[in-house]
């Protein structure tokens, strides 16, 4: 009789063990996914971040026109373009007249190229992933 009752606890125990290992798995799983959800969050925060170091946001708002155009509109109008990440740092970095009506874009001569290519890619992913047609 012994020996049955340790068989069961053995059973038990081994249950229970798969129990703490499938728990473990899930954990694990949930805390993945949780972490790409925040990546993919994270260049949205990251581009704001640096766009409010950079004082971007005295002339550009994300959905909304200040001076300059909303930074939605941007990735709108450049939606689909290969060259438009380079184009958008180079104009940071030269400025502009005339693409957004008639106030100017000032050059940015104290943006180093590898923020206005940070700033140019975060703008872009703004752009609706679904657009109408």
């Amino acid at each position: 009789m012994d020996n049955t009752v340790i068989g069961h606890e053995q059973r038990t125990g081994q249950a229970m063990g798969r129990g703490k290992a499938i728990r473990i798995v899930l954990a694990g799983t949930l805390t993945l996914c949780a972490a790409q959800a925040q990546a993919g969050s994270g260049m949205t925060i990251d581009g704001l971040a640096l766009a409010g170091q950079r004082q971007c946001l005295g002339c550009h708002q994300v959905d909304a026109r200040r001076v300059g155009p909303p930074f939605r509109a941007i990735a709108e109008r450049f939606q689909g373009r290969p060259e438009a990440t380079e184009h958008l740092a180079r104009v940071m970095r030269e400025g502009s007249r005339g693409q957004w009506g008639a106030i100017p874009m000032p050059a940015q001569i104290r943006l180093p190229d590898a923020d206005a290519r940070r700033l140019a890619k975060w703008i872009l992913s703004l752009q609706d992933p679904s657009p109408a047609h």
